[in-house]
């Protein structure tokens, strides 16, 4: 299996001087995966964590609703990519028959290929009530993701994604030079974990735009929480489907779009009116 980290040779040329050296980056490969015999999708993304992207992937794209439904999953290294091959249960394979596409995506494209705008801007499933959080909870889940991005320490150069609960802390991470294959690969690993998915917190640290609402409505979490900012699209797609998002997360705070019930923010009368950033 390849390496998910690179070490390239590069020439540097800053302040006006010129220098050499190696650099570490991430991996980028081909990733197909099939089920029973046909390919389903094309990404391309971090080789690592493979078995939790093929099982999340799936899930998010409503081919499984369970791991059982897999009967077989084998990761196989090609000469130019490797394959997921997934054999289903007969009742998802049918399912599949009727959904399956040959699509090349591009790195951690979400949507690609789907076959009508209503499938793009599909309905997200309606999550539970869960629990409420406090806005130290939130900041103190995000912090702790830092340390433990391998690759991106190495590289600065993928995307993260984490569940983190007020019981155990940070659950599971998962990383990817996709974004929406980091999410994929955490919902796999909380599928087969059977994380109470209730009762923590979806972590991004990228932007959020509806397919990563429809992934975190899938994985049946209340609240996600990312360091940049959503779409329009992605704000009103949280709204329908009970997700609490909270975006632009920094050191000082973080900014609430939707469902704020979740969060037990303080009341204080003294605080100003809003600031509009333009």
């Amino acid at each position: 299996m390849p390496n998910p980290v690179y070490t390239a040779d590069r020439q540097i040329w800053r302040n006006g001087q010129l220098g050499e050296g190696p650099r570490l980056i991430p991996e980028e490969t081909a990733i197909a995966l099939t089920y029973n015999g046909g390919t389903y999708a094309v990404m391309m993304g971090t080789p690592q964590d493979l078995h939790d992207f093929a099982i999340g992937f799936s899930r998010s794209e409503g081919i499984v609703r369970s791991p059982d439904e897999i009967e077989t999953l084998d990761i196989v290294e090609l000469d130019n990519g490797i394959e997921l091959r997934m054999w289903l249960k007969p009742s998802s394979a049918e399912l599949v028959n009727e959904r399956r596409r040959h699509i090349a995506g591009p790195t951690g494209c979400g949507i690609c290929g789907v076959e009508s705008i209503a499938e793009a801007v599909r309905p997200a499933a309606i999550v539970p009530k869960g629990r409420t959080f406090s806005p130290s909870e939130i900041m103190a889940a995000m912090a702790s993701m830092t340390l433990l991005q391998q690759i991106n320490i190495q590289t600065r150069a993928v995307h993260a994604a984490a569940f983190w609960t007020p019981a155990h802390g940070l659950v599971a991470l998962r990383e990817d030079v996709g974004r929406h294959n980091a999410l994929d690969k955490l919902a796999g690993a909380l599928a087969q974990a059977g994380t109470p998915v209730t009762e923590g917190m979806v972590l991004l640290t990228s932007r959020v735009s509806v397919e990563m609402v429809q992934k975190t409505a899938a994985i049946g979490a209340p609240l996600m929480v990312a360091v940049s900012a959503p779409t329009a699209l992605a704000v009103r797609t949280a709204e329908a489907a009970g997700i609490t998002l909270a975006a632009i997360a920094r050191s000082d705070g973080f900014e609430i779009f939707t469902h704020p019930e979740r969060i037990a923010v303080p009341q204080n009368p003294g605080v100003a009116e809003a600031i509009h950033v333009a």
